[in-house]
């Protein structure tokens, strides 16, 4: 089985950075695309950040130049540095991954997993 879990979420001041993690694990055989959503309270989950296998990154126009993903692929870990935060930046984030495990002797699965979220807070 797969999980994923987030870490290094909290409070920070506005122009404060923080980075968040997210590390896989289980019987991991590859990991493809990995993101990072965030869901404020009476909104909808929006995508903020991906990478591909390959270290293609997307942002979602609000955090381009603010916000970097990257990616470990030894520790199977995904990270999203954040700088230059604002109050509106303030949400839970979630990581999100597809991933190829092993399930059985010679069985293989690729599923979509995501993280229990961890919560940033930009506040003075």
């Amino acid at each position: 089985q797969v999980q994923l879990v987030e870490s290094g979420g909290g409070l920070v001041q506005p122009g404060g950075s923080l980075r968040v993690s997210c590390a896989a694990s289980g019987s991991i055989v590859s990991i493809h695309g990995m993101g990072w959503h965030r869901q404020a309270p009476g909104k909808q989950r929006e995508l903020v950040a991906s990478i591909t296998s390959g270290d293609t990154t997307n942002y979602v126009d609000s955090v381009k130049g603010r916000f970097t993903i990257s990616r470990d692929n030894a520790r199977n870990t995904v990270y999203l540095q954040m700088n230059s935060l604002k109050p509106e930046d303030t949400a839970v984030y979630y990581c999100n991954a597809d991933v190829t495990d092993r399930s059985g002797v010679g069985i293989y699965r690729t599923g979509n997993y995501w993280g229990q979220g961890t919560q940033v807070t930009v506040s003075s």
